[in-house]
């Protein structure tokens, strides 16, 4: 497991300097040390000990502290007849409680044919049975990246199904339900005024059902909105008043009705790649993204964080190479402590790359070594 580079600030933008323009100087990179060795095996393997209550220190309370099963999808969808490894959706919420987890984000319902329940619990029936299991190891689900429609206008087939996954949500005691894209992949305002009058649509159904229905960021959804300048070949605008695409977002959609989901990795893939854009006049204009100053003023909207790690590479073309939680140079300690609220926040530990074929193992690992480090943090 690779530790973090401790890599200081002015070194690594001397580093991003050489390597191009695409390389920025980040107000909130920072090396932020590897935090395995914070908690010892019996507080670990049982989710209990000092900070399981009342430990005001911690930054991220015990019952907040979650992951999303993507994560470790792939012993999700292991034969659990063919392995003594954790397979299937109940041992391994069993196992993700025995770490200290208390909450879990949802990344669909399937897993494989022959674990308990069958393959496809995407049903009422198949609910309940994730519900009773979820009691049973003392976790709570926070959130699923299910179903939203494609169509717009709303079908009424897809009308039908963003309801049926709105009751299975409430089944489950989710509170909240939204996906893993973003609200449109288009750059426009045109486009993304369309994507909001959709949200704020479905967000309201969403919430006469009792959910509160929230989008997921990548890196692009960071970039600039191109709003005005010279018209394209197309008739679309080419130039930018330097807002940020899910910056509008927030302006245009409901703050009772949308929700957002702050991947705080791709938040940082966005501010090393996105920094500068060409103004309505043509002038070129620096502006750096700040992720965390954007969640603090806009905190009630940000109800789940991906707690997703990278260790500084700008050759990677992102600034970052993914690594399990607490092992990167992504400072997490201080972007909890400016967001706040973290009686509010709902940070889910992910990492995209921890499924290994090799290492049958390596994803259940990773995820124990996400929430120790997520348990380590305590405010200075």
């Amino acid at each position: 497991m690779r530790r973090a580079l401790g890599v200081h600030r002015r070194r690594f933008l001397t580093t991003c300097t050489a390597v191009g323009a695409a390389a920025v100087a980040a107000p909130v990179f920072g090396a932020s040390p590897a935090l395995a060795h914070g908690r010892g095996r019996d507080d670990d393997d049982h989710g209990h000990g000092h900070e399981h209550g009342h430990d005001r220190k911690a930054l991220v309370p015990a019952d907040k502290r979650g992951l999303i099963l993507y994560t470790v999808r792939d012993a999700i969808g292991r034969d659990p007849g063919t392995t003594d490894l954790p397979s299937g959706f109940r041992e391994v919420f069993r196992e993700l409680s025995r770490y200290g987890y208390r909450q879990v984000e949802f990344a669909g319902y399937g897993q494989h044919a022959n674990a308990p329940g069958g393959a496809n619990l995407d049903s009422v029936a198949g609910a309940r049975l994730l519900r009773s299991w979820l009691d049973d190891y003392g976790l709570r689900a926070r959130g699923n990246h299910g179903f939203i429609p494609g169509s717009w206008p709303l079908t009424t087939p897809d009308l039908d199904r963003f309801k049926q996954a709105l009751e299975i949500a409430n089944i489950l005691g989710t509170g909240h339900m939204g996906t893993g894209g973003d609200p449109t992949w288009g750059s426009t305002r045109a486009e993304w005024d369309e994507a909001a009058d959709k949200w704020n649509t479905l967000g309201a159904i969403a919430r006469r059902a009792g959910i509160k229905l929230y989008t997921h960021n990548h890196d692009t959804a960071y970039d600039f909105l191109l709003d005005g300048g010279p018209l394209d070949a197309q008739g679309r605008p080419t130039r930018s008043s330097g807002i940020r695409k899910l910056e509008y977002f927030l302006r245009r959609t409901d703050p009772g009705n949308v929700y957002l989901e702050m991947d705080v990795f791709w938040a940082h893939v966005a501010q090393y790649k996105f920094h500068t854009f060409t103004a309505h006049d043509g002038t070129r204009v620096r502006r750096i993204f700040d992720p965390a100053a954007l969640v603090a003023r806009q905190n009630k909207r940000y109800p789940l964080f991906h707690a997703k790690d990278g260790v500084v590479n700008p050759a990677s073309g992102m600034g970052y190479d993914m690594v399990p939680f607490g092992t990167g140079d992504i400072d997490y300690r201080r972007f909890f402590s400016r967001v706040g609220e973290r009686n509010h926040h709902n940070p889910m530990v992910e990492q995209d790359n921890a499924p290994n074929g090799s290492v049958p193992g390596q994803s259940l690992e990773y995820a124990r070594t996400g929430y120790r480090n997520l348990a380590a943090l305590r405010r200075h």
